[in-house]
């Protein structure tokens, strides 16, 4: 229904370019390199008891390893060294840690003393304080005259 409609143009092969892949020309072989005759190894053939030949390449036995002494040096005393290099390095961080708590217990020693002080000038502020009395007599005394022990007011 919708479908575009066949148009023989579209689908003719007269404008494809085809590409066919050129063969690369061989490498030369490299040169044989000469080979020293010292440094093949001989060949060795062993007659087997039932007549059967066996031929290959000798091969070395294993040498074992040489003993290697025994350091100078016990490797208790070198842990010993480590651990006290270990030590070292880390007593700087034991030495920060200690200013640290010093610092922290004088910082805290400093805020219990403002609070003393600012609760303690509360306290004298409500003492000294000049304002009216709710309770207790009020004795205004001018000019008093005493006579024989007597107060005349």
């Amino acid at each position: 229904m919708n479908q575009p409609a066949y148009h023989p143009a579209r689908y003719d092969s007269a404008g494809v370019e085809v590409h066919r892949p050129v063969p690369l020309a061989p490498a030369p072989a490299a040169p044989p390199v000469p080979v020293q005759p010292g440094g093949i190894p001989s060949v060795a053939s062993v007659v087997l008891p039932d007549g059967r030949v066996v031929t290959g390449y000798a091969v070395a036995p294993a040498q074992p390893e040489p003993f290697a002494p025994k350091p100078p040096v016990s490797r208790v005393a070198v842990n010993v060294a480590l651990g006290g290099v270990g030590f070292a390095a880390v007593c700087g961080g034991l030495f920060l840690l200690t200013a640290f708590v010093a610092a922290l217990t004088a910082f805290i020693t400093q805020l219990i003393t403002l609070a003393a002080v600012i609760f303690g000038g509360w306290i004298a502020v409500q003492i000294f304080s000049t304002r009216g009395h709710e309770g207790g007599t009020t004795v205004n005394i001018r000019r008093a005259v005493f006579k024989r022990n007597h107060f005349h007011g």
